[in-house]
């Protein structure tokens, strides 16, 4: 790896929209390279108009990320057996072998190692992914295995296999250029996707009346005002519009019904559902005119194309995969799937979240789309892996939200989690907290010192982050990219791939984690895709290095170019008939709705400049500038009924817990919704755990938590609430020994 000044390629580490980024290390004319304090070059990005998927396009926080690389960094292992405990440095080999024993601790006592569970994310490489598969539901047989893309995508990836056999998008981002309609439901588009929005809306302005934009959300979001017609829905009446605009299709004969007869099966059903939603019926339930109601669904015909564009607005949901399914029934019912324009479309939240579902990154899944459950599709990967018929369990693992109820329960010995932060995502965090606090081990592998969790863990292991490893990411549009090491590890951080092999050969498993480069494991994994819909056969990391990102299927002898674009082209579906269902769930509506106690609901979203909990974004000043600090978002008739003053201080309380923030008064969200964004945990200055008041409630088929909506009431406050005490002493003991890295 050479360190004079040259450029890189490579995918941005933030979203799904997983845009490309060229990375140069400035020089100074006749001057060196300037470097930080590991001697790497100080590296700066900007969009690579070479990079199919955003065309030199790049947002805020993928033009700063260079500023992050070594800030805040996590240098070396750190243990302690306490949580009352100060963390003391240790060496590799040693928590390794804490790691190791704590296994063969707990199988040995149990009998099985369903006591061992790792919480990975949508910030591995595919290849972290995939040897994590492998060691948890290989080499140990369970499938604890979760990653945060189940609070993220699984409402999506269930959706997607209900209704057309396999997870997978079937659309491009090419779609964007030829819609006639984009329907973004679900979606602050604007600010969490922002270089696709900005592609829709360059296109509209080049070519006036090309495309409606129609944008379905309670507040009125930056997206919502570059809208065509903006529908402000009553927070959780979804699925009710759904059924709505598929009753108006169906009165006004624009169904597809040569697709419908031909592609589909359960559409007898379906008709009985939506003929139950009349226009009157859903524009009460949603508390919107009829006469928009209408509007919207006029554009929804089979002669149109129309793009369905949702992310965690729909998946973070009680009935997110009955949501899902109601989106994919309208696609379903015109025809608008499988051709240009059109298709319904999950836009993912995180950069590899795709390639993890890929890998099997999900407690019920197995790499290359297969399931657990799935007789078949265990054989296969026991084969593919070396193992013993019998050894992949035929159970599903526990997923994220079951794995903090099993430390609750004192089922958990250790609990590994890897390049994630739950002590802001999941909901509850005060139970997320005491329930940490009743595992033996909590194992956090990190890149950055001073995360909410680590402050919970009892071992920290440095992670080797994006830059400073090999690795493949998939983005929302199934495009793989190379990412290459261009820097050298900080510190002692290593490849989490790297480490879950070493652990793997110490349990015994040589054979099987034999890898020496991150290119060996993702030529191993591409093997297991073959002939399935995700086909990466043909892909490696020197034909990706060579030729640039490639979209899948991409199966062993294809040529880059010459790649699908979309899925379901020939309209035959990866269900067993071939055909794609209809779902048929009727609206329940929010899991906690309002009541004379708590009569507001709390909605939680994101801000432009930051992403997710803030621990690489919180380091740029440029984007602690643009957000300073958490704003509650109240309607003025709400603020004057509650005696809120903008710009003061608001208590906000749940049934689970309460926080304060500052005031906005706003006419952008309607009345009786209240919004906070959720990137701030305890260890920020103006600390705000969103989640805090969340509940725990979940989708029962996706697993996934309603993290969109609760019950509130909000009162002026009189100071500030400050952490606990606890909790302050630990950010001190941590702070204390991480002061050179924090500085």
């Amino acid at each position: 790896m050479s360190d004079g000044p040259r450029s890189v390629r490579s995918q941005c580490p933030y979203c799904g929209v997983g845009c490309g980024l060229e990375l140069l290390p400035p020089a100074v004319k006749g001057q060196a390279v300037k470097r930080d304090a590991e001697g790497n070059p100080m590296w700066t990005a900007r969009g690579d108009r070479q990079h199919p998927s955003s065309l030199g396009q790049v947002c805020i926080k993928g033009a700063t990320v260079g500023e992050t690389l070594a800030r805040g960094r996590l240098r070396q292992p750190l243990f302690r057996s306490s949580l009352e405990d100060d963390f003391a440095p240790i060496s590799w080999d040693d928590a390794l072998g804490r790691i190791t024993d704590q296994i063969r601790s707990s199988v040995s006592r149990r009998g099985n190692a369903d006591a061992i569970a790792m919480y990975g994310s949508g910030q591995f490489h595919t290849e972290d992914y995939y040897l994590a598969q492998k060691l948890l539901k290989g080499a140990l047989g369970t499938n604890n295995f979760d990653a945060n893309s189940r609070l993220c995508m699984s409402s999506a990836v269930a959706g997607y296999t209900r209704s057309l056999g396999s997870d997978g998008p079937p659309c491009c981002y090419e779609d964007l250029d030829h819609c006639s309609v984009a329907f973004l439901i679900g979606t602050n588009t604007a600010e969490c996707h922002p270089v696709l929005f900005q592609r829709l809306l360059k296109r509209r302005k080049r070519n006036p009346g090309s495309v409606k934009i129609v944008v379905v959300d309670p507040r009125r979001t930056d997206t919502a005002k570059a809208a065509d017609i903006h529908l402000p829905i009553a927070p959780g009446s979804d699925l009710a519009l759904l059924h709505g605009i598929a009753h108006l299709v169906l009165r006004e004969n624009g169904q597809d019904a040569t697709f419908i007869d031909d592609h589909t099966d359960n559409y007898d059903a379906f008709f009985d559902v939506a003929a139950r939603w009349t226009p009157r019926r859903v524009a009460r339930f949603c508390h919107i005119p009829e006469k928009r109601l209408r509007e919207v669904a006029a554009l929804f015909h089979r002669r149109e194309t129309v793009l369905s564009l949702w992310s965690m607005g729909v998946n973070q949901r009680r009935e997110g995969t009955a949501v899902v399914g109601g989106l994919i029934n309208l696609h379903l019912l015109t025809g608008q799937i499988g051709k240009p324009g059109a298709g319904p479309f999950s836009l993912t939240g995180q950069p590899n979240a795709m390639g993890g579902r890929e890998a099997g990154g999900l407690s019920h899944l197995l790499p290359g789309y297969r399931l657990v459950t799935n007789t078949d599709h265990r054989s296969d990967v026991e084969k593919a892996w070396n193992l013993p018929a019998g050894r992949i369990s035929a159970k599903p693992g526990l997923a994220a939200w079951q794995q903090v109820e099993a430390m609750e329960r004192g089922e958990l010995d250790l609990w590994w989690v890897a390049a994630t932060n739950p002590l802001v995502s999941m909901p509850d965090l005060d139970r997320v907290k005491a329930a940490m606090g009743n595992c033996p081990l909590v194992v956090v592998s990190e890149a950055y010192a001073d995360s909410e969790t680590s402050h919970y863990a009892h071992l920290l292991l440095p992670a080797a982050q994006w830059s400073e490893k090999a690795g493949a990411m998939t983005n929302s549009e199934r495009r793989v990219t190379y990412c290459p090491a261009f820097r050298r590890p900080f510190g002692e951080s290593r490849p989490d791939w790297d480490v879950f092999a070493e652990v793997g050969r110490r349990l015994g498993y040589a054979e099987q984690f034999g890898f020496e480069s991150a290119a060996e494991v993702y030529a191993e994994f591409t093997t297991l895709t073959a002939g399935r819909l995700c086909d990466v056969s043909g892909l490696s990391h020197a034909l990706l290095n060579k030729e640039g990102p490639q979209q899948w299927p991409f199966p062993r002898g294809c040529r880059p170019g010459t790649e699908a674009k979309r899925l379901y082209c020939d309209q035959h579906f990866a269900t067993p008939s071939g055909r794609a269902r209809f779902c048929t769930e009727q609206p329940l509506g929010l899991a906690e709705p309002p009541c004379d106690t708590y009569p507001l609901v709390l909605t939680v979203g994101r801000y432009l400049g930051q992403w997710h909990t803030m621990t690489r974004t919180g380091k740029v000043e440029r984007l602690q500038s643009m957000h300073p600090e958490p704003l509650l978002e109240i309607h003025p008739e709400d603020a004057q009924e509650l005696k809120l003053r903008h710009g003061e201080l608001g208590a906000i309380s749940s049934r689970r817990g309460h926080l304060t923030a500052t005031v906005h008064v706003t006419d952008r969200i309607r009345r009786g919704t209240v919004f906070l964004p959720m990137h701030w945990g305890f260890t920020q200055e103006k600390a705000c755990e969103a989640n805090t008041l969340m509940h725990d409630q979940a989708c029962p088929v996706s697993k996934q938590p309603e993290l969109k909506a609760c019950a509130v009431i909000v009162a002026p406050a009189v100071s500030v609430v400050k952490p606990m005490e606890q909790e302050k002493g630990r950010l001190d003991g941590l702070r204390r020994l991480l002061t050179p890295a924090l500085r």
